[in-house]
């Protein structure tokens, strides 16, 4: 059998031949690739020369091409376009990784040649040397120096925790799908434009429902809708859908699954010689422990809760005596508060966002004017869907056709088969060793519209899509030369900066301008609203913030357990658990719920955030400052962006991050802008 993957792709820019590619080729391409990287890091270890960076560490850089073809594929597939075949084989490959990656990362005549290097490492350039060190530092932590009866108890952890992540994201994929709301009457969803409508319409007829409207959930607990359907109840039943994700009982509840990860979590912690998972995982990030963490996350949640009360109490005189204010109601008299106060109307701005020139005219604009780069699409290319589309990035302009850049994939649209949320992948990662092409996706989950009518984003959706856009610039741009350093594979809570630094340029004057223009009648958005969208940028930050608080806090909380107390909790203490996590951060605030609850906190139980999701208010910090400098500096022009991504873009993960930020802004990151734009200040 001829399996693509066995080779490099022949196609122009090395994209994956999709085409070709069959269910049939994913299994025996992992089975080889795996073989052979066993295979080439025994010939490492067999090496009888003394250890040295080329035979040891670039030779562990060498290895594993076949692998990394086939992995990128598969779980890029498996995330964006899944099937019962994909889902099949994920759990069932999911142990196996976790085998293959300990077999490598705990070997111990492996990581005794890596230490020989590392050693030795001052005699090595700074790239070089920066790779020794984040090698041994990784093999160390991740076990390699355990006993043998140690690695044995780790392989097993590790191989549980691996099925059960998967499992996790499966279930939740699955009750997503089944707690779509049905509607029956179009009169119910008022509010809404006609392309939502229209969307809903197709949803329902794609599910056999032809007549009917069907609103798919999204992956936080709240939802685009419901700042403007009209029907208290739908919004109540959306509401209601979103937080029993994963929480129903039957064959997709995560509860059990939460607390088995805690625990087995706690266990591998405490086996590798630290005080808890969060210890463990904030080791080998920049914040170095869970307390300098929970030392910003306290620090902003007392007084984003007070905003957020304040917040309410000005809803509430809204809504009368009427009833309580709910968390279903929230979005929806908030809207009308920005409109008495700002004289903005959400859904009359979506008509000057239409998804075309939203991207062309500005998320591409900007990045053309900061970077010099051009976007060309091309249709004669093949993605993994029919809906992807797919852009050549060259240097310089269409007439100059300067150097390769790369490929930037966009799959924007919604469906039953892709994960919630949005995020970029790599399918291919520069680097000068290997000598890889560039190949980048962005995933969103915009509703798709029937054929003909519009796609109009709304201003979360403009604002997700330049967010995801920082990170495939952060993918095309990186220079490196070890595999291990390209793109975005810095550390954790560093990854979310330069994507929250793009998203400066969604309300710019100049960016905004260019896009911002009415989809039927051609007119630019006026200048007065233009202003009063500028003025609201920090309306509602009480309850954004406090919600996005919780969910980092809550995420804390369960890898803060030791052994002993995940073991005493039981799955109906789940709730609980939340309940009081929440609580004690004083962020137990019915009216504003977590981001995300425990059983579909994908980001924390099966997206690789675990005591992690800290990282984008952490990376706010370095965001805030450094758009201070932008505006301080001019602005959007070539030598701002040529700065940022010489400095920032283009060293990857090839530089330690605050190092990095350190050459970018002369000094360290100042939390006071970011205090300023949430209006955390006094």
């Amino acid at each position: 059998m001829t399996n693509p993957f066995f080779e490099p792709s022949p196609l122009e820019f090395g994209l994956p031949p999709f085409a070709e590619i069959r269910d049939e080729h994913y299994a025996p391409a992992f089975e080889r690739g795996m073989a052979e990287q066993l295979a080439e890091v025994e010939a490492i270890v067999g090496e009888p020369d003394a250890p040295t960076f080329d035979n040891t560490l670039v030779a562990l850089e060498r290895s594993g091409q076949t692998l990394s073809r086939v992995s990128a594929v598969f779980f890029n597939k498996a995330s964006a376009d899944s099937t019962d075949f994909t889902n099949a084989l994920e759990e069932r490959l999911a142990p196996q990784l976790a085998a293959h990656s300990d077999a490598i990362r705990l070997n111990a005549a492996l990581y005794e040649r890596i230490r020989h290097v590392w050693q030795a490492r001052e005699e090595l350039d700074a790239e070089g040397r920066y790779l020794v060190e984040q090698y041994y530092d990784g093999y160390t932590r991740s076990g390699a120096g355990l006993d043998d009866a140690g690695k044995t108890a780790l392989r097993e952890l590790n191989r549980q925790l691996s099925t059960l992540t998967t499992r996790f994201e499966k279930n939740l994929l699955a009750d997503t799908n089944e707690l779509a709301v049905v509607v029956d009457d179009e009169s119910e969803l008022d509010g809404l434009g006609a392309g939502e409508v229209s969307a809903a319409a197709a949803a329902a007829t794609e599910r056999g429902m032809p007549g009917k409207y069907l609103i798919t959930l999204v992956l936080p607990t709240g939802h685009p809708y419901l700042a403007q359907l009209t029907d208290r109840s739908v919004r109540q039943r959306i509401m209601t859908a979103s937080r029993s994700r994963g929480a129903r009982g039957g064959e997709h509840d995560n509860s059990a699954i939460v607390l088995q990860i805690a625990l087995l979590r706690a266990e591998r912690a405490a086996l590798l010689g630290f005080s808890s998972h969060a210890a463990f995982v904030t080791s080998g990030q920049t914040a170095k422990t869970p307390e300098a963490v929970l030392g910003l996350l306290r620090q902003l949640a007392a007084p984003a809760a007070r905003n957020a009360r304040a917040e309410q109490a000005e809803l509430q005189k809204l809504v009368g005596d009427e009833f309580e204010l709910a968390a279903w109601d929230w979005a929806f008299y908030s809207e009308k508060v920005r409109q008495a106060v700002y004289d903005i109307d959400s859904a009359q701005m979506r008509p000057y966002f239409e998804a075309e020139r939203v991207l062309r005219d500005g998320v591409f604009f900007a990045a053309e004017a900061l970077y010099g780069v051009t976007f060309t699409e091309r249709p004669d290319l093949v993605g993994y869907h029919p809906e992807v589309r797919i852009f050549e990035v060259r240097e310089g302009s269409d007439a100059e056709r300067g150097a390769v850049v790369g490929l930037y994939l966009l799959d924007l649209y919604t469906r039953d088969s892709k994960r919630g949320g949005a995020w970029m992948n790599s399918l291919s990662s520069q680097s000068s060793l290997l000598g890889h092409p560039v190949i980048v996706t962005n995933n969103l989950n915009v509703p798709k519209p029937a054929d003909a009518t519009p796609t109009l984003l709304t201003r979360s959706e403009v604002t997700t899509l330049f967010h995801e856009f920082g990170h495939a610039l952060h993918g095309l741009f990186a220079r490196v030369t070890y595999p291990r350093f390209a793109g975005t594979r810095v550390f954790r809570d560093f990854v979310e900066f330069p994507s929250q630094v793009n998203e400066m340029w969604m309300l710019w004057p100049e960016v905004l301008a260019n896009y911002a223009v009415h989809h039927e009648t051609g007119a630019p958005m006026p200048a007065e609203l233009v202003q009063r969208l500028q003025a609201s940028s920090a309306f509602n930050e009480g309850f954004a913030t406090s919600e996005y608080l919780a969910a980092a806090l809550l995420d804390q909380a369960w890898h803060a357990l030791t052994p002993a107390e995940a073991a005493a909790l039981e799955g109906g203490e789940v709730a609980a658990f939340e309940a009081a996590a929440l609580a004690s951060a004083g962020l137990d605030n019915p009216a504003v719920p977590t981001r995300y609850s425990s059983t579909y906190f994908a980001h924390t139980f099966s997206g690789g955030y675990d005591a992690g999701y800290y990282s984008y208010i952490w990376s706010e910090v370095l965001d805030a400052d450094t758009v201070e400098w932008f505006r301080e500096n001019g602005g959007l022009t070539r030598a701002n962006g040529d700065r940022f991504r010489l400095r920032l873009l283009g060293v990857g993960g090839s530089v330690a991050p605050l190092d990095a930020y350190l050459d970018f802004r002369g000094r360290p990151a100042d939390i006071a802008p970011l205090l300023a734009r949430r209006g955390l200040t006094a």
